[in-house]
């Protein structure tokens, strides 16, 4: 089963994956980090490489972060960038982690990796455009 770490600002992660469970069930395997101005960056950068550790197996471990370039991204890359067969995704949102742990058990790592994008990206929309092409039968 493949593993995921999810690092963002704040406690929006732990809403993030309490959200996804609701939509399809309790996970194992699963642990939220949020960074805060709390927290200093040697302490996030410990909670981060002990999750990493600790979830780490042959199926594989995805680190999901909120944003590229802030906080949660910045402390988390230097310690995925060498260690085997662990992702890393950034931008993360509540329909990739639905898919995420939809799909955990059934797809190879890099083969979730690139469904948990795909989906994240076709999950942002323009409603009003996507409403206005439909009801003009278009697609």
């Amino acid at each position: 089963m493949i593993n995921f770490v999810v690092v963002t600002h704040g406690e929006f992660g732990a809403y993030l994956v309490e959200a996804a469970e609701g939509i399809v069930g309790r996970q194992a395997g699963v642990r939220v980090i949020a960074t805060s101005s709390r927290l200093s960056v040697p302490e996030i950068r410990q909670k981060i490489a002990r999750a990493l550790r600790e979830l780490a197996n042959d199926d594989g471990t995805i680190l999901f972060t909120d944003m590229p370039g802030g906080t949660p991204n910045n402390l988390s890359f230097p310690l995925v960038k060498d260690a085997p067969r662990t992702e890393m995704v950034s931008g993360v949102n509540l329909y990739m982690v639905v898919t995420a742990f939809s799909h955990r058990n059934r797809l190879t790592l890099q083969r979730l990796v690139e469904k948990t994008v795909a989906d994240g990206q076709k999950s942002i929309r323009d409603v009003r455009a996507m409403f206005l092409l439909a009801a003009a039968g278009e697609r």
